[in-house]
């Protein structure tokens, strides 16, 4: 009863790590990841477009002074004097296309760095999506591996102890040695593998990751809905992201022509200015006092063809953008048509692989049974417990493989948010 009492005080004093789940892990990359941290400060520098673009129209404001030091010398006069002025001046753009054309490519990128910003947040979730299951699956594969280890162990000592009373044959023994062998050296493989998916997890997040919440079995995989891949398709060309972004850039490459154009055309601005100088002489002394205002008209006439290549550029960039919208488009078609038929036959495969791994726990008791009254051989039961252990990696997997596939096709639709990991993480314990 000491010894129970005293066991029960250290596991209150050192209570067991909980283990972290996807949603926790999600958390610690939004205030961890640099990629994540970069996209943020991509988008406070984006926003700055706007105030730029509008300057220019804007009144533009300067004040000017000088001061001026004169020594002269003359043969009738030899004296020293200084002037002193300031100017302020005041310039009010009235016409200028250009100007007016960069403010609206101006509002048009600071909602594309909003949405890059939106991109780079469903980036991070695919990414630790990706990272988590792949540490689970690495933490399966390290559990499953040890396992079947055990396993052979069991069957290699049995077989030792049937050959030396002359039960079996030495062949036995020498198959179930070379299991053990080759199933050593996976476990090492694995492990290895583990600590690797770990550091790929530990890039996201800044630290090493502890426990991890694993997936549980009861778990209900379902198509999508609608199960129509036409529509899932005809809903990632109207809102993925990154086609939209395409899009903005293409309608500022069609500004960029007209901006560019529009540098024939001419220029006029309000102009005011006052203005002050002391400026006394050897030949008078007081004080000018200058105001002005009025319109100031400017037409270009000849540049040595700049005006006319820099259209010539702008048009290629059009033709570019136009191009560069049309291969997203395919591209995210492709994307949401494997995500849709990674969920459809995923779904399938985990419903096999479930029947199978029944039927192949069965087939390793039958044929235990069959070792015991002497119809099989230690190879046999080393193989149905090989088809086991194979039969259970291949249902994790298939799971993981649904999910993330599941992810996928909300980040082609554009319409993945933290919502989606919240659901996942409901079937996490």
């Amino acid at each position: 009863m000491k010894r129970l009492a005293l066991a029960l005080l250290i596991c209150a004093a050192f209570p067991a790590a909980r283990a972290s789940n996807l949603i926790e892990i999600y958390h610690e990359a939004q205030q961890q990841d640099a990629a994540y941290a970069a996209a943020r400060a991509a988008l406070l520098a984006g926003q700055e477009k706007l105030p730029q673009g509008l300057a220019p129209l804007l009144p533009t404001v300067t004040l000017s002074a000088n001061i001026n030091v004169y020594d002269v010398a003359s043969p009738n006069l030899d004296r020293q004097f200084s002037s002193q002025g300031f100017n302020l001046s005041v310039t009010q753009p009235l016409y200028r296309k250009p100007l007016v054309v960069q403010y609206e490519q101006a509002k048009k990128q600071v909602s594309v760095s909003e949405a890059q910003f939106v991109v780079a947040q469903q980036d991070l979730i695919m990414r630790v999506a990706q990272a988590y299951f792949d540490t689970l699956l690495a933490q399966d594969n390290v559990t499953l591996t040890g396992a079947q280890k055990s396993a052979i162990a069991e069957q290699l000592e049995q077989a030792k102890r049937n050959f030396d009373v002359g039960t079996a044959t030495i062949t036995d023994t020498h198959e179930a040695q070379a299991r053990f062998d080759l199933v050593t050296s996976q476990e090492i493989a694995a492990k290895n593998d583990l600590e690797i998916k770990k550091r790929a997890l530990q890039q996201i997040i800044g630290k090493m990751p502890k426990a991890l919440a694993t997936l549980s079995d009861k778990l209900e995989l379902k198509p999508p809905v609608p199960n129509d891949m036409a529509k899932w398709v005809e809903k990632a060309e109207q809102q993925n992201l990154q086609l939209q972004i395409q899009r903005v850039a293409q309608e500022i490459a069609n500004l960029e022509v007209g901006k560019n154009r529009a540098g024939h055309l001419p220029t006029v601005d309000l102009v005011a200015s006052y203005g002050q100088t002391n400026n006394p002489s050897y030949l008078q002394t007081g004080n000018t006092t200058t105001q002005t205002i009025g319109m100031q008209f400017n037409l270009p006439l000849y540049q040595g063809g700049l005006v006319d290549s820099r259209v010539r550029e702008a048009v290629a960039n059009q033709d570019k953008a136009r191009q560069d919208v049309e291969q997203t488009r395919r591209q995210v078609a492709l994307l949401s048509n494997q995500a849709f038929l990674g969920i459809s036959s995923g779904v399938s495969q985990v419903k096999a692989l479930e029947q199978a791994l029944v039927s192949s726990q069965s087939a390793l008791d039958s044929t235990r049974i069959g070792q015991e009254v002497g119809v099989r051989t230690g190879v046999d039961v080393l193989n149905a417990q090989q088809q086991l252990f194979s039969t259970k990696r291949d249902l994790r997997q298939a799971r993981y493989n649904t999910l993330l596939s599941q992810i996928k096709l909300k980040l082609a639709t554009g319409a993945l948010a933290e919502e989606d990991l919240k659901q996942i993480n409901q079937w996490l314990e």
